[in-house]
């Protein structure tokens, strides 16, 4: 791996010395890499090592120096290239000259090997585009788009401008019923309902002329309020035939690869387009550059992984666990209750992972990338951070895009702003900012375990891009991380959303960023990521336990979002007829072959509830908690009561409370009376026996 470093004009303090020591390579300051230097640039590619480039300003010029001189666009390969921004996320700040163990750590990060791939979900498109709107403003949209594309509309109405005198494109009309899909697979399904069949109209306007209360309009459709049935339109229609109002109405579908919607109320409402679906305002010409590029085949990673076993979702069509159905803003998860499980439709997941964070179990896992593969990332930032004397490090989760963006923004002021006195201080030197796919695609398990590396501060950067949904869930997941952390004693706010929209908040956005550092493991820890979320969340937690600064029993939890805690069981209510056990996904709750118990271990509770909807005596409620005393990794017995033992063989078949409840409900019923009630006092076999041998009784074979 070899690394390049670059300060035009001098405007970062850069120690290439200490920066080699901590990187173990030797280091060259460039000052002109993407020009005058630019052969240093070229000798590295051409080396056959990856090459890391601390630049992404010239991130187009340095790519098409790499294939101008390996023939890249010959088809010739060159060694890769990864590009560090250390220039805005804190060369350009008030306290750079401190900035060093910052820029180590975002280097070493950037050495790291690249993710494993994993599957991807394929999309083709032929260009097969449905305009939905008013005829005219559609018509004048598939003008621009007409060249590339196989358009379709489906009218709305007429507009202000009209139908054109030509017909260049397919028209629908019609009562839109339903609209679902996604790129290259979009079904519309609608109600013809319109007496001028637009297949046989030939805009002649015949009608329009001889329509005496104007019903018609250049959409050539009929408006059934408006209309007196003078059916003089029907006359002078005789020869295209195209006007019937004996018409029934018909339903119709087809399917279409793209869909632009110019209506004020669009058909998909969630915070996550599908892709390939895109609104349009007559103005900004974007949706139709994109709509342009969506012709052809293409592939997404499949950012989820799915195990069914460790849903809570549902036992026995009960309802437990819906926090991933609630969140997702792309509309793509939904139960699946007669299964047991939820379904994700990866052709409409955008992602976001927020699925996996608010996931108690780890059922739905984030795949690209993968969880250990952030942990790693983490813990190669920490550890270079420390090793080259940085403290209290906070790490800054934000978005590839808008997040990066509002980075830049921000070190491009401070910078400008530098001989300000108050001016903005720019991203502070222990920041370490990290970029993700998406912001909310991490959760507390990680968290935690970034402040068991030695983070000081954990904080998620969110701006406009993330659905409300998902400031609420981060919040959540967040506020129970920070319970943790106080009941165990460690010190200020380790855990926080920060918010930024653009440059109206850049100044709150600086201010934000320079809290003070919360308290940090006296410790480090070694562990490792895991693949498993609870195995990851308990690792972590032991670790923070083992150093805490106070030492207490439990630590009460917010009831919302708490993927730890307990059960309280209500004794007199509870009958151990053990329902509870045959709903619990985790196995926190068991029982005992050789008596009537029930068990409970706090640990692999996941608090679902599933256990509180199934008790027909509702004698079960959740406890968000988090026990530290070594209890909590065992079997407890929480419940347990007498045998009830058969009247006829004394073998116990049963609980006491349980057969005498039964007992008491159906003594009043008529098929349960003498010799009735008294079988339900008997074991299965003896109550066969009882039958079969009772000589006092009327048999159906007798009557």
């Amino acid at each position: 791996m070899t690394t390049l470093i670059c300060d035009c004009n001098q405007t970062m303090p850069l120690d290439p010395r200490s920066l080699g020591a901590a990187l173990n390579e030797t280091l060259t300051l460039h000052s002109t890499l993407c020009r005058r230097e630019a052969g240093a640039f070229l000798k590295a590619i051409q080396s056959g090592d990856d090459v890391v480039v601390a630049c992404t300003q010239e991130k187009r010029l340095f790519t098409e120096l790499a294939e101008q001189t390996t023939g890249a666009e010959r088809g010739a390969a060159y060694a890769p290239i990864r590009f560090v921004n250390i220039r805005e996320t804190g060369g350009w700040s008030r306290d750079a000259a401190q900035a060093s163990p910052k820029i180590a750590a975002l280097l070493a990060a950037a050495h790291l090997p690249e993710p494993e791939p994993v599957a991807t979900v394929t999309y083709k498109s032929a260009g097969r585009l449905l305009i939905i709107g008013e005829l005219g403003a559609a018509e004048r949209a598939a003008e621009l788009l007409a060249d590339e594309l196989d358009i379709t509309l489906f009218t709305q109405g007429a507009g202000d401008l009209g139908a054109a005198q030509e017909r260049r494109y397919p028209v629908l009309g019609g009562q839109i019923q339903s609209l679902t899909g996604w790129l290259g697979a979009f079904e519309l399904k609608w109600l013809r309902n319109n007496p001028i069949d637009l297949d046989l109209c030939t805009r002649c306007n015949a009608c329009l002329v001889a329509c005496p209360e104007a019903a018609i309009g250049l959409d050539y459709q009929i408006d059934l309020d408006l209309c007196q049935s003078h059916r003089s339109c029907v006359t002078v229609c005789k020869v295209a035939g195209a006007i019937d109002f004996s018409r029934e109405p018909e339903t119709s579908s087809e399917t279409f690869d793209l869909v632009l919607d110019l209506r004020a109320t669009p058909a998909f409402t969630q915070h996550a387009l599908p892709q390939g679906y895109l609104r349009w305002d007559g103005r900004d010409l974007k949706p139709l550059m994109k709509l342009r590029a969506l012709v052809g085949e293409f592939e997404k990673p499949k950012f989820f992984v799915y195990k069914q076993k460790l849903c809570a979702h549902s036992r026995n069509e009960k309802t437990g666990c819906h926090a991933c159905i609630d969140v997702c803003s792309a509309s793509a998860i939904s139960s699946d209750r007669s299964r047991q499980q939820i379904k994700v439709n990866p052709n409409l997941c955008v992602g976001c992972g927020t699925c996996t964070t608010v996931c108690p179990t780890g059922a739905l896992t984030y795949a690209y990338p993968r969880a250990s593969d952030q942990g790693v990332k983490f813990k190669t930032l920490l550890g270079t951070y420390a090793r080259s004397g940085g403290k209290n490090a906070a790490l800054l989760l934000h978005s590839q895009e808008g997040g990066a963006r509002l980075l830049g923004d921000l070190g491009r002021l401070a910078q400008l702003e530098r001989a300000t006195q108050d001016g903005t201080h720019g991203v502070p030197a222990r920041v370490l900012p990290i970029a993700l796919w998406h912001t909310s695609s991490l959760g507390l398990e990680v968290w935690l375990t970034a402040i068991a590396y030695g983070a000081s501060q954990v904080w998620v950067l969110m701006t406009e891009e993330e659905a409300p949904q998902y400031h609420e869930a981060i919040r959540s997941q967040m506020a129970v991380a920070q319970a943790i952390l106080t009941g165990l004693g460690y010190q200020g706010e380790h855990f926080r959303v920060l918010h930024a929209r653009d440059a109206r908040d850049l100044a709150a956005f600086d201010g934000d960023l320079q809290a003070v550092p919360a308290q940090c493991v006296s410790r480090s820890a070694g562990f490792a990521v895991q693949a498993d979320k609870r195995a990851t969340l308990e690792l972590a937690l032991d670790h923070l336990i083992a150093h805490a600064p106070v030492k207490t029993e439990r630590i009460a939890l917010p009831a919302s979002g708490s993927p730890l805690g307990a059960l309280k069981l209500d004794k007199d209510a509870c009958t151990l007829c053990l329902s509870c056990i045959n709903a619990c996904p985790a196995s926190a709750l068991q029982d005992n072959q050789e008596s009537p118990q029930l068990k409970f271990i706090e640990k692999n509770c996941v608090q679902c509830g599933l256990c509180v909807t199934t008790c027909p005596e509702k004698a079960l409620s959740l406890v968000p908690q988090l026990n530290l005393l070594p209890q909590r990794k065992e079997a407890v017995v929480i419940n347990e009561m007498k045998p009830y033992a058969c009247v006829r063989c004394s073998k116990p078949f049963g609980t006491l409370k349980a057969i005498e409840a039964m007992l008491g409900k159906l003594s009043g019923h008529s098929m349960f009376q003498g010799t009735a009630l008294e079988r339900l006092k008997m074991c299965s076999d003896c109550r066969v026996i009882d039958i079969y041998s009772a000589q006092n009784e009327t048999k159906i074979t007798d009557l």
